[in-house]
């Protein structure tokens, strides 16, 4: 009797559990780098969470398993993009299940992907019209297009389309490489156009190379070196004794960095010694190359498509600016655990504003030289360049104090292109790079919370940039001595939400009860805070397009920075400083001159922490 009553609990127990359908505790298999530290396993932490398995071929053909806990899964609960498994193909495969602990583990070991062949293709495949599919993802696709003969890119939705589809342009062209939709006629044909182009230019070659060995004579070489190591082999790399003599040259004509050989040889060339950061999407050391400090930054390996677009946008022709970070070059390479993706860029000792503002106070024209320099350099942003090689318009999408640097000069650099976006000015439709990164939630706009910006108008994008610029210089102004005066420093919105606000409470605070940081009252009894606080104010609109523009800032603020002393007005008396009794500014009054910059308290050794999303 007693074990029925057992057997009758147990089920249910187990009734309760699949009417419930929570896969909250679930245990999957996970071989990402944050899985190391778990026995390779992890958790669902969320009731609808699901253990996914994919499978997909690699740039040199081999087969790539990722096994993961995936929290929040894509689509509709009835068709989840991670569960579509289509037919098997070569290049994609992906398989999702919940019914037991560890049960992507399980299934992996029994799928393949397909071979490739490349020299027998499907009848069809190379001739049919790339499909998007039903589904809203952007995953970048490549596409054989019959009428040129080559491997285009378009966007793929992420589910159905049809064989079409390719990972890389190699796998795409290694496929198709041999189709000839007109059958051997047309291949004849396309043999014959080819010897009628290669015959003149190889004759051509043929006649040029004789010339010269007919006109060479013992001569040439009175100097005892070769011609060829003076001028061919021994080029600016290995000219060069810095950065400075490699780079600047490169910067006069396209502005768009070292060629790539350059880029790569220099990336392994670094000596990498202390890390000055840590953050969720990769570290940053700095590094020796040749004698100089550089920035090296190490994305995780699941941030692929960050380390991508980042290297994408530094390199826009015509990008170059002093207020951006100097870009130096970019490299993967296989460190035998996992494969390292690096971006080297310049090195900057003083670090982000984020911790140069921590333990740093500063003067009215250093507020008004930071707050002008990054207008200048957000203005270059977004400003487009028309030309032969001109510069598209590019909005950042995460300006943050932690995500500009204070150089040497007392100017800041923008940093951080990992999420910016480029506007293409000829068809009106912005370059919105697939990413698994989001913003910082405490720098977003009003129209970005409650997800009503046009994503399809790219000044949407620059007034969010516009907005977060006014927070940045809120942060900026708080730091600044005013009669003697000055804040903590402070994140936006500290009073009413924590360190990492939840998105829900960032909306309620911007856009419901349509806060704004609280502006000290000190500010209005000087000429230049008062100003700067109208140009502040004004960048923070809730309509996105009543905010200033970039270039406006900079033109106002550069006004501010007149060559006299400002004009400045008595403090009233019952001014108040907001700052906890340790910092307060009243004892330093009529101690310092109006101009001091004073470090607060800090450990000797401050790491430098560099731009990674926090």
């Amino acid at each position: 009797m007693a074990l029925k009553h057992v057997i009758l609990i147990l089920g249910v127990a187990i009734s309760l559990h699949f009417v419930s359908g929570s896969n909250k505790g679930l245990i999957c298999s996970c071989n990402e780098e944050d899985c190391l530290k778990t026995n390779n396993s992890c958790v669902i932490e969320t009731d609808h969470g699901i253990c996914v398995f994919r499978l997909t071929r690699g740039k040199s053909q081999e087969e790539m398993r990722f096994l993961m806990c995936e929290n929040e899964p894509h689509g509709p609960q009835e068709r989840l993009f991670s569960c579509e498994n289509p037919p098997p193909s070569p290049q994609y495969v992906s398989v999702c299940c919940t019914e037991s602990n560890y049960c992507n583990g399980v299934r992996w070991k029994d799928t393949h992907l397909n071979p490739m062949d490349p020299l027998d293709p499907p009848p069809d495949q190379c001739r049919q019209v790339p499909q998007r599919g039903p589904c809203n993802m952007q995953e970048r696709r490549y596409f054989y297009n019959v009428t040129s003969s080559s491997c285009q890119e378009f966007s793929y939705g992420g589910c159905d389309g049809n064989d079409n589809r390719f990972m890389d342009q190699e796998s795409c062209m290694d496929a198709c490489k041999d189709y000839r939709p007109g059958g051997p006629q047309s291949e004849i044909s396309i043999a014959g156009v080819a010897a009628l182009v290669a015959g003149p230019i190889c004759l051509i070659c043929i006649l040029v190379t004789i010339y010269l060995l007919l006109r060479q004579s013992p001569g040439c070489r009175d100097d005892g070196h070769d011609p060829i190591e003076n001028h061919g082999s021994k080029d600016k790399l290995i000219q060069s004794s810095n950065l400075r003599d490699l780079v600047d040259p490169t910067t006069s004509g396209s502005g768009s960095g070292l060629p790539l050989l350059v880029q790569r040889t220099i990336a392994r060339q670094i000596v990498i010694q202390d890390c000055i950061g840590k953050g969720r999407y990769g570290e940053v050391y700095r590094g020796k190359w040749r004698g100089e400090s550089v920035a090296v930054k190490i994305f995780s390996s699941r941030e692929e498509r960050s380390w991508f677009r980042e290297a994408e946008i530094y390199q826009t022709v015509m990008l170059r600016h002093e207020n951006i970070l100097g870009f130096i070059a970019a490299d993967n390479k296989d460190n035998g655990t996992w494969t390292q993706l690096i971006l080297v860029s310049d090195y900057h000792e003083n670090g982000s504003l984020f911790d140069y503002l921590n333990s740093h106070v500063i003067d009215v024209p250093g507020m008004l030289r930071m707050a002008l320099s990054i207008a200048t350099g957000l203005a270059h942003l977004h400003m487009e360049i028309m030309g032969m090689q001109g510069k598209p318009a590019i909005a950042h999408r995460d300006i943050k104090s932690k995500n500009i640097l204070v150089k040497r000069n007392g100017q800041c650099a923008i940093a951080d292109l990992g999420l910016a976006v480029r506007h293409d000015s000829v068809t009106d439709t912005v370059d919105i790079f697939p990413n698994n990164r989001i913003g910082t939630k405490r720098y977003m706009a009003p129209e970005v919370l409650d997800d009503t910006i046009n994503m399809n108008h790219f000044d949407s994008f620059k007034r969010a940039d516009v907005y977060s610029f006014g927070l940045v210089l809120w942060e900026i102004g708080r730091r600044c001595q005013v009669f003697g005066i000055y804040e903590e420093f402070c994140l936006p919105y500290h009073p009413w939400v924590p360190m990492d606000p939840p998105i829900d409470d960032m909306r309620r605070i911007v856009c419901i009860e349509k806060r704004r940081p609280p502006v000290p009252n000190r500010w209005n009894s000087h000429k230049i805070m008062e100003s700067y606080a109208k140009v502040m104010k004004e960048c923070w609109y809730q309509n996105g397009a009543a905010r200033l523009t970039a270039l406006r800032i900079k033109k106002t603020l550069a006004g501010l920075m007149g060559p006299s002393e400002p004009e400045v007005l008595l403090p009233p008396a019952n001014m108040q400083n907001t700052c906890d009794a340790s910092q307060s500014g009243d004892d330093l009054k009529g101690r310092l001159p109006p101009s001091a910059i004073i470090p607060t308290s800090h450990p000797p050794n401050v790491p430098n922490p560099y731009p990674i999303l926090s």
